[in-house]
């Protein structure tokens, strides 16, 4: 009866350790998702007017973004890491930033871009968002960000911004255990010319 009482017991430990590990993934649906509504926005601006008065006066991009499975991966890494160590910056607790990975990937960029390995040219980051199109219109509102840089970036505002066409998303989700829940890192870049 004792050997059977320690055997169930071991059993709920175990069973109980399995139970308290955070469901961590990446949600690539949410990251599609984005994606054709970031394209819509460029394309038919005026479609979004009521949501985003400023749109009117704004002069973005209608370059349509193309999907690039190297950034997606990226991205992806990024959102699931910060997930995993629970951090919320475009530099990583190492010091790192995503032109760093990017470059690392295989996507080419100018030797100037990743000169300092915190640089960040590429990449708009937020948090605790319910999905991916909930993610684009934070981005664009960017109410946090005086300079207005992830909706510059996200829409292609001025030369620097225009010039970029690869994108990826990575959109994780994580259940506990972390101060967001969902974690996005968005990478619209352009490799080397």
């Amino acid at each position: 009866m004792v050997k059977n009482i320690s055997i169930i017991s071991f059993t709920i430990v175990l069973l109980t350790s399995f139970k308290i590990r955070d469901n961590i993934f990446i949600d690539k649906s949410e990251g599609q998702k984005a994606f054709v509504l970031l394209n819509d926005i460029r394309a038919n601006s005026t479609k979004y007017f009521s949501q985003f008065d400023f749109l009117r006066s704004t002069k973005i991009s209608t370059r349509q973004l193309v999907w690039n499975d190297t950034l997606a991966k990226v991205a992806e890494t990024k959102a699931l890491d910060m997930a995993t160590r629970n951090y919320y910056g475009h530099i990583d607790p190492d010091g790192y930033g995503i032109n760093y990975f990017i470059n690392k990937s295989g996507y080419k960029l100018l030797p100037e871009w990743t000169d300092k390995k915190e640089n960040n040219y590429f990449e708009s980051i937020v948090a605790e968002v319910k999905d991916g199109e909930s993610a684009i219109k934070t981005f664009i509102i960017d109410s946090l960000v005086p300079s207005l840089g992830h909706r510059n970036h996200l829409l292609g505002v001025g030369v620097w911004n225009s010039s970029l066409f690869d994108i990826g998303i990575g959109f994780a989700r994580r259940d506990s255990g972390s101060n967001h829940k969902t974690y996005v890192s968005l990478i619209i870049a352009k490799h080397k010319w």
